[in-house]
């Protein structure tokens, strides 16, 4: 081959680095090599189970959220006395004042749902499904980056709405109600964990049905927790519970198991995105007798509505200032006409 055409054709050696990185990373994720696991020690848990709280419903968010701080609390003095020291951390956190709790279970790598704003009044709810190597010790902060966890991504939508308008009439859920997989596991390349996920999600979709029919909810779901709204669509759009669903975002999504945007059924706008630099990209976007997650949402043949989410990584989603985070509050709010396309 002529050497000018080589200079044209061949990549910039940074570029080209930089893409072997990702791919790197990417493979990792995919191959899913299990080197370290906390399961099966041979260790008992030294948390207690959840504690017994009422059905969701207006006159019960009070003791629900009373019960579970209580619960927050026992379970403190618990990481203080096995010496636990980042879970001492996130409960500490989880018990500043002003922090609503509808349920929480400290065992294992735990669960928590946090709501932000006045559920039982709100016009339109939001809720956040976090994806891997989500724990409640990572509930809040991860690395340098607090938007890239549920609870702290949950309040970036938030006080971004509240930016355009004091009274925006939305309440944030932060929902880590399922056990996420590890990222170097095998459970990422299937959706066993999210099929279990879903079956949570549509049970606490029912529960703020009971609590307020008339809101309309948009599920933002990041990573593997596109999995678990993908599942859950395609199991439960039928339910009354879920046709308050108006909007579905799918960001930094290994894929839904669901072959085109169509499947979920419903009415719901399907939304996806992609980081510039998400190394998502290159995950193997498959499905082959119950391994891999199917077609990549931002493809044009899966016919999500593609919006902008900037320039940013796998971690950068809901960052303060960014495109993806204006864009994902406004699909959180319900305003399909301020969001920008990709």
């Amino acid at each position: 081959m002529p050497p000018h055409l080589t200079t044209t054709t061949s990549p910039r050696p940074g570029r080209r680095h930089a893409r072997r990185l990702r791919r790197a990373t990417a493979a990792a994720a995919s191959i899913g090599v299990v080197m370290l696991t906390t399961a099966g020690t041979g260790h008992a848990d030294p948390y207690a189970a959840p504690v017994a709280v009422p059905k969701m419903a207006p006159s019960t968010l009070d003791v629900r959220y009373a019960a579970e701080r209580g619960s927050i609390e026992k379970a403190l003095k618990t990481a203080e006395k096995v010496g636990d020291a980042p879970r001492q951390k996130a409960l500490g956190g989880f018990l500043q004042p002003g922090r609503h709790f509808l349920y929480f279970d400290p065992r294992g790598r735990g669960r928590a749902i946090e709501v932000i704003g006045d559920l039982t009044r709100a016009q339109r709810v939001a809720v956040l499904v976090p994806g891997a190597d989500t724990t409640l010790s990572s509930f809040d902060k991860r690395g340098g980056k607090p938007w890239s966890t549920p609870g702290g991504g949950a309040r970036a939508v938030y006080v971004q709405a509240r930016a355009a308008s004091p009274e925006p009439g939305l309440a944030v859920v932060a929902w880590l109600g399922y056990a996420a997989p590890k990222t170097f596991s095998g459970d990422v390349l299937t959706s066993d964990r999210a099929t279990e996920g879903a079956v949570q999600l549509r049970k606490f979709m029912k529960g703020v049905h009971q609590v307020n029919p008339r809101a309309s909810v948009g599920l933002l779901c990041h990573s593997y927790g596109s999995v678990v709204c993908g599942r859950a669509a395609l199991d439960g759009s039928n339910s009354a519970a879920w046709k308050q669903v108006t909007d579905i975002a799918l960001y930094g999504s290994p894929g839904t198991t669901a072959w085109s945007a169509s499947r979920f059924g419903g009415t719901a706008r399907v939304w996806a995105g992609r980081g510039a630099t998400d190394w998502m990209e290159d995950v193997p976007h498959v499905r082959i007798f119950g391994l891999g997650l199917g077609p990549d949402p931002v493809s044009r043949g899966f016919g999500a509505r593609v919006f902008d989410a900037g320039g940013g990584g796998h971690s950068d989603y809901l960052a303060p200032g960014s495109a993806s985070l204006r864009n994902l509050t406004g699909i959180a709010l319900g305003h399909a006409s301020e969001v920008t396309r990709g």
